[in-house]
Order: C-alpha cells, then structure tokens, then sequence
C-alpha cells in the first residue's frame, strides 16, 4: 500500500468516526456548544460523516475525490480558526492542524 492511500484510508476512517461520534457522544455535543455550533453539530457531523465515505469513494471518481479533499482542507482550517477564538491550547488544535494537512495532500496528490 503506497503512503498516499494510507492517508487517504486513514482520513476517511478518521471522519466516519468523528462524525458518528458527534452524535452520540456526549464529550463531543459539550464540545461543538463550547465552540459555539451547537446548532450546527448535526449537519457538521453529516458532512464529515459522508465527506469520510466521499474520500473512499472518491478512489473511482477522481473529481469527487477531488471535491471532498478540499472541503475537507478548508473545513480543517476553518476548525484551525475556531480553535483559536475558544482559546485552545496547541495539544488541542493539533488534529485540526493535521487533518487540514492530510486533507490536503490528498488534494494534491490525487488531482495533480
């Protein structure tokens, strides 16, 4: 398995389960209100959720793969700003910091 599917199985993976988690787990619904999207939790949840499933698919249909990596990249950074504003320490804003980089490279990696 060359590094660049690992990333982007890893990625995937990695959504799907976060965003199941944000529905169910009660850490993570304190989370998205402390962040100030309590509203939006469960359509940010779904977006992960099958932007996770979007990047698997994505390996037969290069232009969704395309699509899903660099909403994924800018969702990240987004997340990168949020973290910011709450004031979260450096351990904390490290996912979103690494997600926003993987995401990326399979942006590039895969449309270039």
């Amino acid at each position: 398995m060359n590094y660049n599917l690992a990333i982007l199985l890893f990625s995937a993976i990695s959504f799907i389960f976060y965003g199941v988690s944000s529905f169910y787990s009660d850490r993570m619904i304190l989370e998205y209100d402390r962040w100030g999207y309590k509203k939006f939790r469960k359509l940010i949840a779904s977006l992960q959720f099958v932007a996770g499933f979007g990047l698997l698919i994505g390996l037969y249909f290069s232009l969704l793969l395309t699509l899903v990596s660099a909403s994924l990249t800018l969702m990240m950074i987004t997340a990168i700003f949020v973290r910011v504003r709450v004031k979260d320490n450096i351990t904390n804003t490290l996912p979103a910091i690494l997600y926003a980089i993987l995401n990326f490279i399979i942006f590039y990696e895969y449309t270039f």
